[in-house]
């Protein structure tokens, strides 16, 4: 891969991005969810690489593009995996909240785990604590050492974890602990890209959320030099079966960074579409202008660019939604 093609692959979640927001707030999941991906799709094709979807909208019998192992890009330069998530976010742009992204990581041909679409345990620290934590460590024990290797004070460490009831006996030990707890409802992709940068103030992230969006979120993690630690969780016998299938004989054993995404090198980008803590959503300047918040990082050069760009929609027809 080539730092080309980083920023390639950002103009791919811009389009998502405008897309979708401009179903922001009206309780229509599945068209913004259906805008981002026709026109993250379309953008594709202007990619200089040999894309194969390893993670997306399903199966070729469930999604009519950006299905698993569609081939994208225009079939010239590098050959590569490439994890999408069209809108990280279906519900938050359709209530109108904070925090929905179109997000893409992008590696090697090969190095992306395959990760089925089912529930996955993960655990996700800066660059600070790299190393060090551990998915069967108590909990009292991961805070600790994070606050240790932070500099703050247990009662100082913020952690932020997904709002749901699965979740309560671990949001009650975290509380016990003296730790704060941060609250969050769709979209752990960005929760956990937000423990390594320290702007966002999150120390660490912890819970359970779906196994793709790990994989997505574990190429922005190793860009930023964090650490993540994750396990699949299948609920039943055939979700068993699937991760056998993709190769994934011992459930039971943790997956390091290292096996999330194999290799030295990874893109992963990212575009708001509502405002949240890591970026800002899309905004409507009057007229045909929009601007658009976006993040491009590279794992083999530790870049990070924060990229804000004005779009003139007139030039950009089929990223416009119909009226009624």
């Amino acid at each position: 891969m080539d730092r080309e093609l980083a920023l390639e692959i950002v103009r791919v979640t811009e389009a998502a991005g405008i897309a979708s927001a401009q179903w922001l707030g009206r309780g229509e999941k599945n068209e913004a969810d259906d805008a981002a991906t026709t026109a993250m799709r379309t953008m594709f094709d202007s990619v200089s690489c040999k894309g194969t979807v390893v993670i997306g909208e399903g199966e070729k019998d469930q999604a009519p593009m950006l299905y698993i192992g569609e081939e994208v890009g225009s079939g010239e330069g590098p050959e590569v995996d490439i994890a999408v998530d069209p809108l990280e976010g279906t519900n938050i742009v359709a209530g109108g909240r904070a925090n929905a992204m179109a997000v893409i990581a992008v590696a090697d041909r090969g190095t992306l785990l395959h990760a089925p679409d089912m529930y996955m345990e993960k655990i996700v620290v800066g660059p600070k604590a790299a190393g060090l934590i551990r998915i069967d460590d108590p909990i009292e024990k991961t805070i600790e050492i994070t606050a240790k290797m932070t500099n703050k004070r247990v009662r100082d460490l913020t952690v932020i974890i997904q709002d749901r009831d699965r979740h309560q006996p671990l949001i009650d030990r975290v509380r016990a602990k003296g730790a704060r707890v941060k609250l969050f409802g769709d979209g752990d992709v960005g929760a956990s890209i937000a423990t390594a940068l320290p702007q966002t103030g999150i120390d660490l992230f912890v819970g359970t959320g779906g196994a793709p969006e790990g994989v997505i979120s574990a190429a922005a993690i190793k860009a930023l030099g964090g650490d993540m630690q994750a396990r699949l969780a299948p609920k039943d016998d055939e979700e068993l079966q699937r991760c056998r299938d993709m190769g994934i004989e011992d459930i039971d054993e943790p997956l390091e960074l290292r096996d999330l995404v194999k290799g030295d090198d990874a893109i992963f980008a990212a575009t708001g579409v509502s405002s949240g803590e890591l970026l800002e959503g899309v905004r409507f300047l009057g007229g045909d202008w929009t601007e658009t918040d976006s993040i491009v990082m590279r794992a083999k050069t530790r870049t990070v660019r924060f990229i804000k760009a004005h779009h003139h929609l007139e030039h950009k027809p089929h990223l416009i939604m119909e009226e009624d």
